[in-house]
């Protein structure tokens, strides 16, 4: 059994930072584990043009605490930024360097997505422009239809949505964003051209029962939510396969508690201050902790053409304490995935 497993250190491929008073309590969490993070754009007002993204990473880069000023862990943080992609998206701004990805939101299909995308048809124009320039396109893979029962939306969305998409771009990168189904680990593993797929701890490590048994636990909820048990085994075996194809993404996504736990609770999960943790918990679960390297350090940036970090940090079997809270403000605070309990790896540095 291995106790100590030292790898490259991480990037996170899909991060909710948000802004304000959230961004300054939950940045320091991320910015201790990772390098580099893809940080999503669905603020409000999102991040639709590369004025807003500077600004953004701006606010970001202002929230690091004043000791990741210097050396150590923190120190090297860099914030990626993508664009929220709209139906009247100009392709111009997306040659803009600012830019390391795009995101395409169905319309109303998560948090702050509102003025995602009504028809991928009205999106071509920028498409194209992806493909020809070689910017990624990561996928909020889910239908919105009424009718489509919520479990079956990702399903869904592939054969509707992204199987036509991948067949008429055949160049452009596309990640399919927090897989949750068997179909969804199929079909990265089966598209052809550049295509990736990211994988959420909490995906690997809960199913829907989680969120539904001895009540609605609403700190369990996210989009997509989490399926079934067979779906969640499926979703370890892509994890843990060494395929290059899928790599890490948190989708942490923090809701002051007070959001969550209401009448209609906000989508997310914020896993953020154990992140590398969790993942190395679902790893050793199925006995494949040497493999936690390529889906948490190397794959990534091989995808995006990016230099492998050189920082290498270690993971020790032991447990550490989950804080129960996060204070945000006087008034707000955020509940952690395993908030108040324990997980089984701790984080140095080497």
């Amino acid at each position: 059994m291995t106790d100590r497993l030292t790898i490259r250190q991480p990037d996170d491929w899909h991060l909710h930072l948000r802004d304000g008073a959230m961004l300054r309590a939950v940045l320091k969490y991320t910015a201790l584990q990772f390098g580099r993070a893809i940080v999503m754009p669905n603020l409000r007002p999102p991040v639709i043009d590369a004025a807003r993204a500077r600004s953004y990473r701006d606010e970001i880069r202002a929230a690091l605490p004043p000791a990741f000023a210097g050396a150590g862990p923190g120190s090297k943080f860099e914030p990626l930024m993508t664009a929220y992609l709209t139906d009247s998206t100009d392709p111009d701004q997306l040659e803009d360097e600012i830019f390391t990805a795009a995101k395409l939101y169905p319309a109303h299909a998560t948090t702050n997505s509102a003025h995602g995308v009504t028809d991928v048809a009205k999106i071509r124009p920028a498409l194209e422009r992806m493909e020809k320039i070689g910017l990624p396109l990561l996928v909020h893979g889910e239908v919105t239809d009424h009718e489509i029962d919520v479990f079956d939306r990702e399903a869904v969305f592939l054969d509707r949505v992204l199987t036509p998409l991948r067949r008429d771009h055949p160049g452009l990168k596309i990640v399919l964003e927090h897989v949750t189904t068997r179909e969804g680990v199929d079909w990265v593993r089966a598209a052809e051209g550049p295509t990736a797929g990211t994988i959420t701890a909490h995906h690997l490590l809960i199913d829907r029962n989680a969120m539904l048994v001895g009540g609605i636990r609403p700190h369990m909820y996210c989009l997509p939510v989490a399926k079934r048990a067979t779906h969640r085994v499926a979703l370890l075996e892509a994890a843990t396969s060494g395929d290059g194809k899928f790599f890490l993404g948190t989708d942490s996504a923090p809701h002051p508690i007070s959001d969550k736990e209401s009448a209609c609770g906000c989508a997310g999960i914020f896993t953020a201050p154990n992140a590398i943790e969790l993942y190395a918990e679902a790893f050793d679960q199925t006995g494949r902790l040497d493999r936690l390297e390529e889906f948490a350090s190397l794959a990534g940036p091989r995808f995006y053409g990016l230099p492998v970090n050189q920082t290498r940090v270690t993971l020790v079997r032991g447990e550490a304490k989950v804080p129960a809270r996060i204070d945000v403000s006087d008034e707000k605070a955020v509940h952690p995935f395993r908030g108040g309990e324990t997980v089984a790896w701790r984080l140095e540095f080497a």
